[in-house]
């Protein structure tokens, strides 16, 4: 049997499927803070709130199913001739604080929703139960903690795309690996 030398076509979907869906994530929560608030005749603002939590939620099985297939199914380990021990480690705390905190950001997400009085039905299929309850602290405390994460999340994604044009520009096959060039 031929050894792994790339990533596998489920870690190269769930990769860019992730990649995809925070750049939406980002922008769609610029727009979603312009709209007005919700009311009785603005319920409108509902659909795109909604959208962004159940992607948000569906982050979290993702990452889940990605550590999966990275610790189960490992490429070869031929970086090893292409990165200095440093840059393997620089990786390597690049990958962990972008898991960890794309978690943060999603359960700090859900927790102030849980808090806000409005209800999360996943994908329009399931309501999620109502463990929460309505409390401005708690929803502001986790709201805070959202965009705190959000903005460290923007920043460790500029570092993580910095290092990808860093191996781009050095044409070393790191990124081939990722696009299967």
């Amino acid at each position: 049997m031929k050894p792994v030398t790339g990533y596998s076509t489920t870690a190269l979907v769930l990769h860019w499927f992730l990649a995809v869906s925070i750049f939406f994530l980002f922008v769609s929560s610029w727009w979603m803070l312009g709209l007005p608030l919700a009311s009785a005749e603005y319920r409108f603002r509902e659909i795109p709130f909604q959208l962004h939590k159940n992607l948000g939620i569906t982050l979290v099985a993702v990452i889940i199913v990605m550590l999966y297939v990275r610790f189960k199914h490992r490429p070869q380990p031929e970086l090893s001739r292409i990165l200095s021990p440093r840059l393997s480690k620089l990786a390597l705390v690049d990958h962990v604080i972008l898991y960890l905190i794309i978690f943060a950001c999603c359960v700090s997400g859900y927790l102030s929703s849980a808090y806000s009085g409005w209800a999360t039905t996943l994908w329009w299929l399931v309501d999620l139960p109502d463990w929460g309850h309505e409390n401005e602290e708690l929803n502001m405390l986790y709201s805070d903690i959202h965009l705190w994460t959000c903005w460290i999340l923007l920043a460790v994604l500029a570092v993580h795309i910095s290092g990808a044009l860093y191996h781009a520009f050095r044409n070393d096959g790191v990124v081939r690996r990722m696009l299967r060039l």
